[in-house]
This record gives C-alpha cells, sequence and structure tokens, in this order.
C-alpha cells in the first residue's frame, strides 16, 4: 500500500479490493460509496501540496483501474448504478483516467454489457461532449467513438442534437487523427438516420464538409460521408444545398468514388447518384459528366450488389428521353444483352426490362436490340425456374413492348424455341394473373407465322384453343379483343382452322358475333350528334 495517505482512506481501498471480488447483494451500494468517499476526502483532494497530489491522482489512477477492469470482465448486462462512478471518473484532471475511462465505456457499447438509453440517463452524455474537444488524440477518439454508438437510436439521436452536440462532432470530423475523424463522421452517419436531426446537421453546415471528405484517403472516412450525403439525399429539399457546390463538385466527386477499387464504395457513390438523379438537371448534368463509361464497367463487377447499384442508376437515366440517344450510342444495350445471359437477380433482370424497353422507342434503339443478346437474355429469365413470378411479369411486358415493332416481331420469331412457346402458353392460362395472362398470349399472337414458328406452335393448338375460349367469354374487352386476333393469326396455318371448325371455340364465336351486331344495331338506334 501507497504511504502519504489517511488510515481511513487506506482502509476505504482495502474494503474496495474486498467488494470488488465478492460481488455481494452489496456490491452495487459499496462500490457507489466507495468511489464518493474516495473523492471527499481531503487526502485526495487537488489543493494539497504537489507530492500529495501526486498520490491522490496516483490512487485515483487505481481505484478507476480496479473498478473499470473488473466491469470489463463482467459478462451480463450491467445494472444502471454502476454507471453511476463512470461520471465521476469523466470529471477527472487526470487524462489517463479519461483515457481508461472512456476506453471502459467504449468496450461496454461495443460488446453491448449496457443499454444505450441507461448511459443517456446517467447523465454521460454531456461530458463525452465535452471530451471531444479534449487536447488529448486518445480521449478524443474514444469519446467520438461513444457518442457514434450512442446515437444509433432514435431517442438518443434527439439527446445528442438537444445537448448541442452536432458541432463538436463537426469540428471532430475535421481533425487531422484519422481515429478521431473516422468516429466522428460514423456519428454523423447515424445522425442522418431520423429526420429532425438530419435537417439540424445541414442547418450547421454538414453537407459541404460531408462532400469534401469524399476525397478522403481512409476508405471509411469515405464510405461513412457517402452513405451520410445518400441519407440526406432522399429528403428532395436538401438537393438544392447538395447540388449547389461549386463547379458541381458533389456530382464528380460521387463518380471518381463509384470508380474506387473498394466496392462498398463504389455502390454507396451508385445508390446517391441515383437518389439525386431524380432531378431531370442532374441526369442531365451526369450525362455531361460522361457517367456513362465508369456505369458500364461496373456492370461487369462479379459482385451483384455493386452491379445492381450501377444498373439502378442506369435504369433511371434510360426514363428520361433525352438521354436515350446518348446512351444507345454509348453501346448500353449491348451490355444489357450480355448482362441478362449471365445474371439471374431479379433485381438486375427488372432494371435491364426498364432500360431495353425506354431505348428500344427510337429505331436506332431497335436496331441496337437486334444487334444484341438482349432477346436472347430476356427469353432466357422467362423460363428460368429461379425467376418470381413479379420478374416474369417485367419481361413478358417487356416482350410485349419489343412485339409491337415489325422488325422485333421477326427478330423473335428466330430467337423462340420450344420451351419458350410452353411457357407462354402456360402464362396465357393463367387468370389469376391477368396482367401476365394477357401479355403472354399477346406475345403468341404477334408471332410471325413462319414454318418454324408453326412447327413450334402446332403441340400447343388445343391448349391455345381453350384459352381463347376463356378470352371470349371474358367480360373485358381487350380480352375478347385479344383472341380474335390471335385467331387472326393462327387461321394463317390451315391446319388451325380444321382444328378449330365446327368445335365449341368457333360456336362461341358465332355468340359473340350476334352479340356484336346486336351492340352495333341498338347504337344505331341513338342518334348522336357528330363531334365539332
Amino acid at each position: 500500500m501507497a504511504t502519504g495517505i489517511c488510515e481511513k482512506c487506506a482502509q476505504l481501498l482495502k474494503d474496495f479490493v474486498v467488494y470488488v471480488k465478492r460481488l455481494s447483494s452489496e456490491f452495487v451500494q459499496k462500490i457507489t460509496d466507495c468511489i464518493k468517499d474516495l473523492s471527499r476526502c481531503s487526502c485526495l483532494r487537488k489543493k494539497r501540496a504537489t507530492s500529495a497530489s501526486y498520490i491522490s491522482e496516483q490512487h485515483e489512477r487505481q481505484a478507476a483501474h480496479a473498478l473499470l477492469n473488473h466491469l470489463d470482465t463482467v459478462d451480463y448486462p450491467l445494472p444502471v448504478a454502476l454507471l453511476e462512478p463512470y461520471t465521476t471518473l469523466l470529471l477527472s484532471n487526470d487524462l489517463e483516467v479519461q483515457r481508461i475511462t472512456t476506453r471502459s465505456l467504449v468496450h461496454l457499447l461495443v460488446k453491448n454489457k449496457v443499454s444505450k438509453e441507461q448511459v443517456i440517463e446517467t447523465g454521460l452524455l454531456m461530458p463525452l461532449l465535452e471530451m471531444l474537444q479534449s487536447g488529448d488524440p486518445t480521449v478524443q477518439c474514444n469519446s467520438c467513438q461513444c457518442v457514434a454508438s450512442l446515437a444509433s437510436s432514435d431517442s438518443n439521436r434527439e439527446a445528442i442534437v438537444s445537448a448541442d452536440g452536432v458541432i463538436p462532432l463537426l469540428v471532430s470530423a475535421k481533425s487531422y487523427d484519422p481515429r478521431v475523424q473516422q468516429n466522428a463522421v460514423w456519428a454523423l452517419l447515424n445522425l442522418t438516420q431520423s429526420e429532425r436531426t438530419m435537417r439540424v446537421l445541414c442547418q450547421e453546415g454538414a453537407i459541404p464538409l460531408l462532400a469534401l471528405l469524399l476525397q478522403s484517403s481512409n476508405y471509411e472516412v469515405q464510405f461513412y460521408s457517402c452513405s451520410a450525403l445518400s441519407n440526406i439525399a432522399t429528403v428532395p429539399d436538401h438537393h438544392p444545398k447538395m447540388l449547389g457546390i461549386g463547379d458541381r463538385f458533389l456530382l464528380k466527386s460521387l463518380l471518381t468514388l463509384m470508380s474506387s477499387s473498394v466496392q462498398k464504395n463504389a455502390s454507396q457513390a451508385c445508390r446517391c447518384l441515383q437518389i439525386l438523379s431524380g432531378n431531370v438537371v442532374t441526369q442531365e448534368q451526369l450525362m455531361h459528366l460522361d457517367c456513362v463509361l465508369p456505369l458500364k464497367a461496373l456492370l461487369s463487377s462479379p459482385t451483384p450488389p455493386l452491379t445492381e447499384s450501377a444498373i439502378a442508376l442506369l435504369s433511371g437515366l434510360a426514363t428520361h428521353q433525352p438521354n436515350r440517344e446518348g446512351l444507345v450510342s454509348e453501346g448500353l444495350v449491348q451490355v444489357i444483352g450480355q448482362l441478362l445471359l449471365c445474371h439471374r437477380s431479379s433485381s438486375i433482370i427488372n432494371h435491364s426490362v426498364v432500360i431495353i424497353t425506354n431505348l428500344s422507342s427510337t429505331s436506332e434503339g431497335q436496331q441496337a436490340v437486334m444487334d444484341s443478346e438482349c432477346l436472347t437474355g430476356l427469353l432466357k429469365a422467362l423460363v428460368s425456374s429461379v425467376t418470381s413470378e413479379e420478374t416474369v411479369l417485367c419481361v413478358t411486358s417487356c416482350l410485349h413492348h419489343l412485339t409491337s415493332w415489325d422488325l422485333l416481331q421477326s427478330h423473335l420469331a428466330t430467337k423462340i424455341t420450344p420451351e419458350h412457346v410452353s411457357s407462354l402458353v402456360k402464362f396465357s392460362a393463367q387468370m389469376d394473373n391477368p396482367e401476365l395472362s394477357y401479355r403472354s398470349a399477346s406475345i403468341i399472337s404477334k408471332l410471325k407465322m413462319n414454318d418454324h414458328v408453326i412447327q413450334l406452335l402446332k403441340p400447343h393448338y388445343a391448349a391455345i384453343s381453350e384459352y381463347i375460349l376463356m378470352y371470349l367469354k371474358n367480360q373485358e374487352v381487350r380480352f375478347q379483343q385479344l383472341s380474335i386476333v390471335t385467331l387472326c393469326n393462327l387461321k394463317k396455318d390451315g391446319e388451325f382452322s380444321v382444328v378449330m371448325s365446327g368445335g365449341v371455340l368457333e360456336e362461341q364465336l358465332k355468340r359473340v358475333h350476334a352479340q356484336t351486331e346486336q351492340t352495333r344495331q341498338l347504337l344505331q338506334m341513338i342518334q348522336i350528334p357528330p363531334s365539332s
């Protein structure tokens, strides 16, 4: 035992060790009382002589080490009462005590040995925020990590903002110490998880800082900054501030980050650009900044999340008509065709469908589809066992759109196989999903009836007749019309005419014809004035 302290404190320290080891029912109260009594005793006060002060600091460190080392070994969640000594220790003037106390609190939070809400309720937030301004990097780093961890819940985020914690965090995010900066930006990211705290961040100038940090050499800082900006971008009211930074600085920085070798950073940059590209002006600026080339490169990534982020952004760009010519000329259609051949992800297929549908609206786009593997890829997705019903609906919608062009009708007829025809016939009969049924039957109705197609359809004439009959009885006019269009196409094969002749299908056609004629006569009885 060190010399120079009173007998009372010596006994208290002995008692302290006993209490720590024993973990009796009185443990919590005894530890708290012990710390309080030690802090009140005159032999440990800072006003004593230098030698006494040194001794008191040593004893304060010993007490802190003993308590915190024990708490760090406890496996179960700590009672809230055990957090009370942390308040006293955080307010210590001794840097070493501050270091070990903040480090211990980090450990408790990381290991979930203490409730984050209880840390706030115990009053530890204010000392932690004050320590963000410490001159000691270790104390700053630990404090930032504690605040970042606390900011992971809604109520704690509100508490941090209410305690004026935003400015100290923004200052810490400019730190030259990489550990301090990383933890501070992590805390800022967590504060963007709630709209109100996000708004306060933006009011205090977080957007330019986060944009600047995209160029950090620290990959984690880049990721946290980009993720925070993505969250902010979900609120359109913040877009003017984000895009108003001089000379399209944010868009350029995001495009640069999109080419990062760190996949999660590139993916997050794509996500942020995708959110911002809901703005037509932003889309035009991105096209002007030659965004297509790096996005095409990302489509070849072996990492599906990165590919999905890139194609989502391209899908958004393709919806804006002025961008389509540029996207076609950049060879995007060919890349999408290759992508469909090797990816079965529903997200990738759905976005590919959007791109193909939009880019085929011009003659150049239709030719590009002809020259690519798009139709082959779409047909492959149509019959894939892993394709969801929602994705099949998207694929049939795209094929239905493509068959409205004569050029692509002929091309489809050369690509289609027995397996594709079987799937389309099966889907056509599924009236529990009217859209899928209608689009599948519509594709069949537009097939060019050459020898190849006729041979593919013949085995299914009976099944096709059944769904045509079902369509003729349907109350929706579009199904009745589609059945007639299909019949007109199939009757180009004389064998189908023989199958249909004299059967139930022909009888139903006669009834529909009679009903239509009756409706026509009734309409003639109504005097409808000519339109002006």
